[in-house]
């Protein structure tokens, strides 16, 4: 009768061994969906954020001429937009301008513009139309 006893223990203990496994699983499951839903949320948020800041570069670039510590007179300056910001105008020169805000790094293309202008590749051509 004591073999018969703690074989049926053994099987309960097996049986309730099993369901909390399952349980355990499962809320193993439930977590790892959490997580990657946690993971898609992060994610989103790091792109509006990299949205907000190209926004609010964007609007900046265009009011810097005006800013106290511009060095150059404003009224002589063209937004262009893209690839550089824009132009300023002067007496004895002429700049090409990129306005840069927080930690933000310039494109490739504006690299290679700055790098043109540093070899003296940059030219003035007169085109007539008839």
């Amino acid at each position: 009768m004591g073999i018969i006893l703690w074989e049926n223990i053994m099987d309960q203990f097996t049986i309730l061994l099993f369901i909390a496994i399952l349980i355990l699983g499962m809320l193993f499951l439930i977590s790892l969906r959490h997580v990657f839903s946690l993971k898609r949320y992060i994610s989103s948020l790091k792109s509006q954020k990299q949205s907000q800041s190209t926004k609010y570069g964007q609007i900046a670039e265009q009011f810097m001429p005006w800013a106290s510590n511009y060095p150059y007179d404003p009224a002589k300056f063209r937004f262009i937009g893209s690839p550089i910001d824009g132009i300023q105008f002067e007496e004895n020169k002429v700049i090409l301008m990129e306005f840069k805000t927080s930690s933000s790094q310039m494109t490739s293309l504006q690299r290679k513009i700055k790098r043109l202008v540093e070899e003296n590749k940059v030219t003035f051509e007169e085109i007539r139309i008839s």
